[in-house]
């Protein structure tokens, strides 16, 4: 996660991210390509007919991207989609919260700020199960099956993406 984007911390357990819908894809620079290459060679050499006109050429070459809307998070940081049931689910978070435990005793995190941390992640689990069902899930381009899921789901206007990242199991990097 980065610092560009709005976090909100809920319950003491989970950032949230409002998302935007973006539009990427559908460039088609091959015509624009040969028309400056054409312009170039005629004002570089002062050729009228060199043989290949970008009027003349073919009408469109297409192009292999199309426009999709995707989500900017997503995007930006190369998450793919993953699925679960909620048993899958169930199964993966009681794993990963066994190693973002482990990892938060290692660095010297106090037993206080540990049970807190077991108490409000299984408190907004929780929350979760109900709209379950609502929820997309996304992972690292490594697929990395013990790493963290962001779960992604729309606010009640049902336009506004956002997406939800557990707290512990990020660790602050400054670039």
């Amino acid at each position: 996660m980065s610092d560009v984007y709005d976090l909100k911390e809920i319950d003491n357990a989970v950032y949230e991210v409002d998302c935007k819908m973006i539009t990427i894809g559908g460039e088609n620079v091959g015509r624009r390509a040969i028309a400056q290459a054409y312009l170039f060679v005629l004002l570089t050499f002062g050729l009228s007919d060199i043989g290949a006109n970008p009027s003349a050429e073919e009408a469109d070459e297409g192009t292999d991207d199309q426009k999709q809307q995707v989500i900017d998070i997503v995007h930006s940081f190369r998450l793919v989609q993953t699925n679960y049931d909620k048993k899958q689910y169930t199964s993966h978070l009681k794993s990963y919260m066994k190693a973002v435990k482990a990892k938060m005793e290692a660095s010297g995190a106090d037993e206080a700020k540990v049970k807190a941390f077991e108490k409000n992640a299984a408190g907004y689990f929780k929350k979760i199960l109900p709209n379950f069902k609502d929820y997309d899930f996304y992972t690292g381009e490594s697929m990395n099956p013990d790493g963290i899921v962001v779960l992604v789901n729309f606010r009640e206007d049902g336009i506004t993406p956002y997406a939800t990242i557990w707290k512990d199991g990020l660790s602050e990097m400054k670039v």
